[in-house]
């Protein structure tokens, strides 16, 4: 009887994951940006990314929330970041309007002023798979990534010093955005 419960659950695993197989493999899974999402596409990544991040030290900034700093993470900000996550009182770029998943407006609602700055600095210097986030850790010091998590972790309390320097990326984007149609 024992034998033959185990059986089952033995196949039944083997049968879940040639099924899983056999809907990538096969080309019905949708990969598409403009596709509809996969069954608990969202849950399975989010709960990924959660699990992953709570084994991580939690680190505290290694810059302080001061003018110069936030000035700072606002120049690399614009100049990194804001083409998908966009800056104060502007819309979405055609590049954040076209990925799947939507990149997080972070200087619109709550953004990631509710994430602890180690948490932006992981995903900035780290990136996240599957949704278009790179890593900087390459490109950017950790100075820099540290200035830009301590930036989008107050975004709620800029001054108009620092709104006014991620302004200054609207006009550089539309800048380098355009292209020239023949």
């Amino acid at each position: 009887m024992i034998r033959g419960i185990l059986f089952g659950i033995v196949l039944g695993v083997i049968g879940l994951l040639g099924g899983a197989y056999w809907y990538f493999s096969s080309g019905r899974a949708p990969v598409a940006v403009t596709s509809p999402e996969m069954p608990f596409e969202r849950r399975f990544a989010r709960m990924g990314l959660h699990a992953y991040l709570d084994r991580l030290p939690h680190s505290e900034p290694q810059v302080p929330a001061d003018e110069k700093n936030l000035l700072a993470g606002a120049k690399v900000y614009r100049e990194h970041c804001a083409v998908c996550h966009g800056v104060p009182d502007t819309p979405k770029t055609a590049i954040a309007e076209g990925m799947f998943p939507k990149p997080p407006q972070l200087f619109k609602g709550m953004g990631v002023t509710d994430d602890d700055a180690w948490e932006s600095y992981w995903k900035v210097a780290g990136g996240i798979r599957m949704t278009g986030m790179p890593g900087f850790k390459d490109q950017l010091s950790q100075t820099q990534m540290w200035q830009v998590a301590v930036l989008v972790k107050n975004a709620d309390k800029i001054s108009p010093a620092v709104r006014a320097e991620l302004a200054s990326a609207v006009g550089a984007g539309e800048a380098h955005g355009s292209a020239k149609k023949d």
